[in-house]
């Protein structure tokens, strides 16, 4: 398997952190803009995109600020991806950074999703 390439994203977006952190830490508000459906027992996390499962492992969270995760079939890598809201300390701007990885061909392409989902989750919080 080739080597997976990590990539950064921000997005700034309109949004009290404490309000959007309930959308990037829990199932239900997972569902409403990243996925079709998301289950979740304990560190375990079930993804559904049109009937295709995908499960992921919490590896930390922090409250109002972070979630990572790792795909169960990159167990054992080192890859993850990670959702981080970020507050500028003078303009108290909110921004969600995005962390993950891609094969090198695939980059552009998975940016491109994020994008979208991310233009999704502000559809959802009416920010957009």
């Amino acid at each position: 398997m080739d080597e997976k390439v990590k990539y950064e994203l921000e997005f700034p977006i309109h949004a009290s952190p404490t309000l959007l952190y309930q959308y990037i830490s829990t199932p239900s508000g997972l569902s409403e803009w990243y996925a079709d459906n998301v289950n979740s027992r304990g560190e375990l996390f079930k993804f559904i995109w049109d009937g295709a499962e995908e499960q992921a492992k919490l590896l930390t969270k922090k409250s109002g600020e972070r979630i990572k995760f790792r795909w169960l079939e990159d167990e054992g890598e080192a890859y993850f991806f990670e959702i981080r809201i970020q507050v500028d300390e003078i303009t108290k701007d909110v921004s969600i950074i995005v962390t993950d990885f891609a094969e090198e061909d695939e980059v552009e392409e998975s940016k491109m999703l994020w994008e979208n989902q991310i233009s999704d989750l502000k559809q959802v919080l009416g920010s957009a």
